[in-house]
């Protein structure tokens, strides 16, 4: 008669309950890919809550981005870009529109298509933005020295590229 082997109960439940000396994930340390995501969630995080000020997404900060310096574009390049449906293009551009950052105008060559620019609203509201962001990475990053940050950049820049 065979008998299924199940976990033995630590002997002490709260020794088992304690975390080991160390980080809980020190194990996937090594991963540049956990790094990575990581430093991202730290990063964006801090974003996240310096543009909720302005009641935007790091999403709608992007594309504000993107749309001037490349002021009519096509709904399908922006959202190629953002790495989004082109659906979520639409609800995105929608919000944009809806708060006077960005307007969308009929193309005259093909009248289905619509170029997409910024509003005087959205290039005054976009500068503030990007010195929030800029402000937002050298606090995210405090441990790095401007050095470090130069390097950690062009490393980022040679994997993505």
């Amino acid at each position: 008669m065979s008998r299924k082997s199940s976990p033995t109960p630590a002997a002490d439940p709260q020794a088992a309950a304690q975390p080991a000396d160390g980080p809980l994930d020190a194990s996937l340390d090594e991963l540049i890919g956990y790094a990575l995501r990581r430093a991202q969630l730290k990063v964006f995080q801090h974003l996240v809550s310096r543009l909720g000020a302005f009641d935007l997404r790091p999403a709608q900060f992007t594309a504000l981005a993107i749309i001037q310096q490349n002021a009519g574009l096509m709904q399908a390049d922006l959202a190629r870009s953002l790495a989004i449906e082109p659906p979520q293009a639409v609800v995105l551009l929608n919000k944009l529109e809806s708060r006077g950052l960005a307007v969308r105008v009929r193309c005259k060559p093909d009248k289905r298509s619509y170029g997409i620019f910024l509003s005087k609203a959205g290039e005054t509201l976009l500068k503030q933005l990007r010195e929030v962001a800029a402000q937002s990475d050298l606090d995210a990053t405090a441990a790095l020295s401007a050095e470090e940050r130069q390097q950690l950049i062009g490393l980022l820049h040679k994997i993505y590229r």
